[in-house]
């Protein structure tokens, strides 16, 4: 079913592309948000995911997470995370492949809950939500391993996948086109801008934008056609480039960026035949991109150089980090302070509270969030996490590590400066555990 849906290149564009429009209307949205969810429980019910559906399904929410929050069609707040895991467990219970879950990441969800023994909020807070928001995500990446470890996925499926991604967000930057004030009555600082970026937070947009530039430079290197024609490819490219550049928010297009220059990399170790493809693109997408920046810069007033240089408006240094350094600091601190069991999920946003510094104080790095608020355990989880990812690379080939590293990598980033607010981080860092096959 999901096969012939994928064959129409050209009508699903069109199709999110009006998305976009009409999430415009609330109502539309969340109806939009019920469809994806309903419709894939019943498209799994029907096909026992028999050609891989809960991959493509759980892909395409991942990719429109952002775009539901930001159109407020979100049924509830972290929808993207539970639509995600009961397509995955939906997919597991029915599907034909059996496997033994593997053991390194049961015991991994299992060290996460340890966590909540000393969770403390203050009176009027509520510990639900504070469980919620801070291991939804890292146990959605335990649900996602077990489905993808060392999973066989043929590369063709594994491109339909992140075609379904991307289709969500062009409905996003649909969407964000016609949100966006006229440019040219904006008075452009060097903060990450809500204006934008659709109204919505301008960090979850960029990095989702980086992710649909990453797949669209895949597409158009392998020459796999994302809408039917390359050219158009390329345009929709260079679109997400400007619109994630004018969100002025750095980590995603950054992340966005490097994962690129790492998926060449291995590309151009492959053969001889990617390695002249890698020099021939490499020079375009240098070209385009100094021309995108050029072009942007000049609509920003000059902002967006100051922006990603750490400056302020008038030229002057300021926190390259936006406060990310000072809360690093003060979890390392908490972390020497309690390092056996950390001090308890979710306290660290209170801990910060209590010393009334102007900073943000929920953590914006799983990373430091983990050692922080697990201690000892954190570390342990962290081992448990690179492990498996990296000796299965180690023995793949250049071809498949390309996809591999590029997966891992944008999770390791991610986590660094978004933390898991969204599904995506868990997902990825599931990709990174597949082995990639020729098609049959």
């Amino acid at each position: 079913m999901l096969k012939r849906i994928t064959n129409t290149e050209i009508t699903l564009l069109i199709i999110h592309i009006v998305i976009g429009f009409f999430a415009t209307f609330s109502t539309f949205s969340k109806l939009y948000n019920i469809v994806i969810v309903a419709a894939g429980f019943f498209i799994l019910l029907r096909t026992k995911n028999r050609n891989e559906e809960a991959f493509m399904l759980a892909s395409y929410l991942v990719g429109a997470e952002v775009f539901l929050r930001m159109t407020g069609g979100s049924v509830v707040y972290e929808i993207g995370k539970y639509g995600v895991a009961l397509f995955l467990i939906l997919g597991m219970f029915f599907g034909n492949e059996k496997k033994t879950a593997p053991v390194s990441y049961i015991f991994y969800v299992m060290l996460l809950f340890l966590g909540i023994i000393l969770t403390e909020v203050p009176f009027g807070e509520s510990i639900r939500k504070a469980i919620v928001f801070n291991l939804s995500g890292p146990i959605l990446l335990g649900i996602c391993s077990v489905y993808f470890y060392h999973k066989k996925i043929a590369i063709s499926t594994l491109l339909n996948a992140l075609k379904y991604m991307t289709l969500p967000i062009i409905s996003m930057v649909s969407f964000m086109y016609l949100r966006t004030p006229d440019l040219s009555e904006l008075v452009f600082g060097t903060d990450a801008n809500f204006y934008t970026s659709g109204g919505f937070g301008p960090n979850q947009v960029a990095t989702i934008l980086g992710l649909g530039i990453f797949i669209i430079t895949v597409f158009l290197f392998l020459k796999a056609k994302l809408t039917g024609y390359l050219y158009l490819d390329a345009i929709i490219l260079i679109y997400f480039t400007y619109r994630g550049l004018l969100t002025f928010s750095r980590g995603g297009i950054l992340t966005g960026i490097i994962a690129i220059m790492l998926f060449l990399g291995f590309m151009f170790l492959y053969n001889n035949f990617t390695r002249k493809a890698v020099l021939k693109y490499s020079g375009l997408i240098f070209l385009f991109t100094v021309g995108i920046w050029i072009y942007t810069s000049g609509i920003t007033g000059g902002m967006i150089n100051n922006r990603y240089l750490g400056k302020n408006a008038i030229g002057g240094q300021k926190d390259i980090t936006s406060g990310r350094g000072k809360i690093l600091s003060l979890q390392l601190q908490n972390f020497y302070d309690s390092p056996i069991f950390g001090i308890g999920v979710g306290n660290g946003k209170y801990s910060r509270e209590a010393l009334d510094i102007k900073i943000a104080l929920a953590s914006h790095n799983e990373i430091s969030r983990l050692l922080e608020e697990h201690g000892l355990i954190g570390v342990i989880i962290l081992i448990i996490l690179f492990t498996p990812p990296l000796f299965h690379i180690r023995k793949s080939s250049n071809f498949q590590r390309a996809f591999l590293t590029s997966f891992l990598l944008f999770w390791f980033l991610t986590i660094s400066h978004s933390a898991m607010r969204v599904a995506f981080p868990s997902f990825i860092y599931a990709l990174s555990l597949i082995v990639i096959t020729d098609d049959e």
